[in-house]
């Protein structure tokens, strides 16, 4: 469910909150595809299905960059700020892949809005990430996201 603030000040009020998780989503094999055109990574690990059966996870796997561009839409899912003029994505502070995404699998956020820091004119917003796997021992991804929100 999405938590919808109005304004910095109420942003500021989140900070050490648990936003939660989103809900599922399933990374098809035309998503890797898409993104293997879009990025020009075409090894056989991601887009040979054939191939990537006898290789190491025993199924084509997404890019470990694709699992981290789902964390915007996953994210949105879970705070919408209004009252903003801006927002912008400000870097990573920490990525690590723990467990390839084999094709099919679903994927959601779990994120903990970490700090909410004054930046000049608005604030910096570090979010703790973790991209879960259903039925996974590990999740796909770890991460600490910066953004920031302009008055």
């Amino acid at each position: 469910m999405t938590r919808t603030v109005n304004g910095l000040d109420a942003l500021k009020q989140l900070a050490g909150s648990d936003l939660g998780t989103s809900d599922w989503i399933t990374v098809t094999q035309d998503r890797i595809t898409g993104f293997a055109d879009a990025a020009g990574d075409h090894q056989w690990i991601h887009v040979d299905p054939e191939k990537a059966k006898d290789g190491p996870f025993g199924a084509p796997i997404a890019h470990g960059h694709l699992t981290l561009a789902l964390f915007i839409p996953l994210f949105t899912e879970l705070l919408d700020v209004h009252g903003v003029t801006t927002k912008v994505n400000y870097g990573l502070n920490k990525v690590r892949f723990p467990a390839p995404v084999p094709a099919g699998s679903r994927l959601r956020l779990a994120a903990r809005l970490a700090a909410v820091d004054d930046v000049p004119g608005g604030v910096q917003v570090t979010i703790d990430g973790t991209i879960e796997i259903a039925n996974g021992k590990k999740p796909a991804c770890v991460l600490q996201s910066l953004s920031r929100f302009y008055a």
